[in-house]
């Protein structure tokens, strides 16, 4: 099955951009659609952004968009969140997710990365 792993994650301040990057192993993501989930101490998990398998289509949460943008390199089995004008509210573990159902429920998961945005 295919492996996930998150890097990017970081302590910046509020207003400043982060690149979170999700690379997978054991299988090439070509044939699957890729997303970003996040979880804030004390909340539930929630949908951030996902992205078509060869990125014609992209889709965020209302939250976020505008200000967060999700990319992918099949060639480098490799899916980006690009993340700018962050903000307390965006404090949260990020997780990188693959092969999403129609009812948003991913197939594999990473492990997560720690994003925390100082006021």
């Amino acid at each position: 099955q295919v492996q996930l792993v998150e890097s990017g994650g970081g302590l910046v301040q509020t207003g400043a951009s982060l690149r979170l990057s999700c690379t997978a192993s054991g299988r090439t993501i070509s044939s699957y659609n890729m997303g970003w989930f996040r979880q804030a101490p004390g909340k539930e998990r929630e949908f951030v952004a996902a992205i078509s398998t060869i990125g014609y289509s992209t889709y965020y949460a209302d939250s976020v968009k505008g200000r967060f943008t999700i990319s992918r390199d099949n060639a480098k089995n490799t899916a980006y969140l690009q993340m700018n004008r962050l903000g307390p509210e965006d404090t949260a573990v990020y997780y990188c997710a693959a092969d999403i159902s129609s009812l948003n429920k991913p197939k594999y998961w990473g492990q997560g990365t720690q994003v925390t945005v100082s006021s």
